[in-house]
């Protein structure tokens, strides 16, 4: 008895296909079927695949590669913190004046103004303060503005009055209420550090209609494939979040790009909620899955909250997010031993020193690496730990090359010093001692565009900037690196080496397909490049 193979559904052919596959590096055409790579060869092979129902993409000159995943996104509380008026371009109080004036319009009494994105050093080394939100709007306007770190908030006058703060509060996982260090009343700023504190606020803001969420959340996602993304890593499930997936991925559409969510883990969570996240790990559906837990060991070295061996130059970023760190390494070993995957944030020194020691301490390696998230400031001593322990380095490129400067005068740099912002986003150390390297946006922090991205690992600068000087240009990635970061090291970084992130028959049908080269061409170009055709799971999800 004979095995009929099915025709393939789909064909894509292109001049260049780099199938990332050792076995064979390049390719011109790949069929699909039912979801999966069924052949891959040349132009001369397609004749001999097609079927009578069989669509053929032949996109003459693009470039082909395995799909793009994003190794840390916040898709739907993403949606809460791009809320209002889009504040990334801020480069000075006065132009922040000139933003919520031009971006709010007409204001009527008892309404929220939100905005987001903001840089911290827009206030130009001053305090962070609210009088800016006082000049543009006036003292009776509420406003709420999420800084562009997402780990702490800006709000006005009467913002904290709603809330009830009326001098400084601190709580045990290192969040604050800022207040003026020459007001001996201990008068509020408006600076909000850290979830804890900016909830305060942030619980008062009226929540987004059912159906405008939903939309929102299918263009976020439809906008993200039109990039190359065909998935991305979300340090997300809280609240509604469950329900929103699940509304968006039951329409005959479905969703756009495949999510892999982590649940948080914070502090005050008890072991009833561990349990709950060990129990969250079958839920799946078509495209989705909960596969891994979010912790942060820290906050940021910017707010002031990071884990850091010393203190920064205003004396801050010197205790953990967990207040007793031993009850973080007793869950991380809880969820481990329950086949969980971790993710954990940690930025400052201290902190990635931690959390890599509470993985050394684990009794058998995981069927999913454990992964770091972000480590901006890494010692010497450490960068060998990541090959050597099987962790995943999860870094984003765009936060060096969009929030710190070469020479220092940013306020990264500035609280950390010399040594310590000379250290700073080893992407390229980590790789040459064998680490794995997923990259990533960090969205809403930075864009998620990952032609910019990748195009940024290569540069240390800003895509497009060419004026702008490198920072840390030894940090830099090849080309092949960059996109390893997106396709093999991000499959690889997920348990799925076996069946993700190359093109080749067995598996997933996830492709890109490019205008340029993303090995070949331009940095500067390939940021801009068009993206011809994103296929995802054997669907075409975007075309040009």
């Amino acid at each position: 008895m004979t095995h009929h193979t099915p025709d393939p559904r789909l064909i894509v052919v292109a001049d260049t296909v780099h199938t990332l596959d050792p076995a064979r590096p390049h390719a011109q055409a790949v069929a699909v079927t039912d979801g999966t790579i069924t052949a891959v060869g040349d132009r001369a092979d397609v004749a001999g695949w097609r079927g009578k129902d069989t669509e053929v993409v032949d996109l003459g000159g693009a470039t082909v590669t395995p799909g793009l995943v994003d190794g840390h996104v916040h898709p739907v509380m993403g949606l809460v913190l791009t809320a209002g008026v889009d504040l990334t371009g801020v480069r000075t109080r006065g132009e922040l004046v000139e933003a919520l004036r031009a971006g709010v319009g007409d204001v009527r009494g008892g309404e929220w103004v939100r905005g987001w994105g903001l840089d911290p050093n827009a206030f130009e080394g001053a305090p962070i303060t609210h009088e800016p939100l006082v000049t543009a709007l006036g003292p009776d306007a509420l406003v709420h503005i999420t800084l562009f770190d997402a780990h702490s908030a800006l709000v006005s006058p009467r913002a904290l009055e709603r809330a009830g703060i009326t001098g400084p509060r601190e709580f045990r996982s290192g969040a604050r209420v800022v207040v003026a260090h020459d007001d001996a009343g201990g008068r509020p700023t408006g600076h909000l550090l850290e979830l804890e504190a900016m909830d305060l606020v942030g619980d008062l803001l009226p929540p987004e209609a059912p159906a405008d969420r939903r939309r929102r959340f299918r263009d976020l996602l439809q906008s993200m494939a039109a990039t190359g993304l065909v998935g991305a890593n979300a340090m997300d499930f809280e609240g509604g979040s469950a329900d929103l997936v699940v509304a968006v991925a039951d329409e005959e559409a479905g969703l756009p790009i495949r999510l892999r969510f982590a649940p948080f883990v914070m502090p005050h969570h008890g072991h009833d909620h561990l349990e709950h996240v060990v129990d969250l790990q079958r839920s799946a559906g078509r495209r989705w899955s909960v596969d891994g837990a979010k912790f942060m060991i820290d906050g940021t070295i910017d707010g002031g909250t990071a884990w850091l061996a010393e203190a920064d130059a205003h004396g801050e970023s010197t205790a953990p997010f967990w207040p007793e760190p031993a009850r973080y390494t007793e869950a991380l070993r809880f969820l481990a031993a329950h086949g969980v995957p971790t993710v954990t944030h940690a930025i400052g020194d201290a902190g990635i020193r931690h959390v890599l020691a509470s993985v050394a301490g684990l009794d058998e390696r995981p069927r999913v690496p454990h992964r770091v998230e972000h480590i901006e400031t890494l010692p010497d001593d450490l960068v060998a730990e990541f090959a050597r322990l099987d962790v995943t380095a999860s870094m984003q490129p765009t936060h060096c090359t969009h929030f710190t400067r070469a020479d220092h005068s940013d306020n990264w740099s500035q609280r950390l010093g010399e040594v310590r912002a000379d250290r700073a986003f080893r992407t390229r150390d980590l790789r040459d001692a064998g680490a794995r390297l997923a990259l990533g946006s960090d969205w809403p922090i930075a864009p998620f565009d990952p032609r910019a991205t990748m195009a940024d690992a290569r540069l240390r600068r800003t895509a497009g900037r060419r004026e702008e000087e490198p920072v840390l240009p030894g940090q830099a990635l090849t080309a092949l690196m960059a996109l390893e970061g997106y396709t093999t090291h991000a499959a690889h970084a997920a348990g799925l080496g076996d069946r993700a992130g190359t093109v080749r028959a067995g598996a997933r049908a996830d492709l890109v397909a490019f205008g340029l080269d993303p090995l070949s061409a331009d940095p500067d170009e390939f940021a801009q490049s068009p993206v011809h055709l994103t296929v995802v799971d054997g669907a075409v999800v975007h075309r040009s």
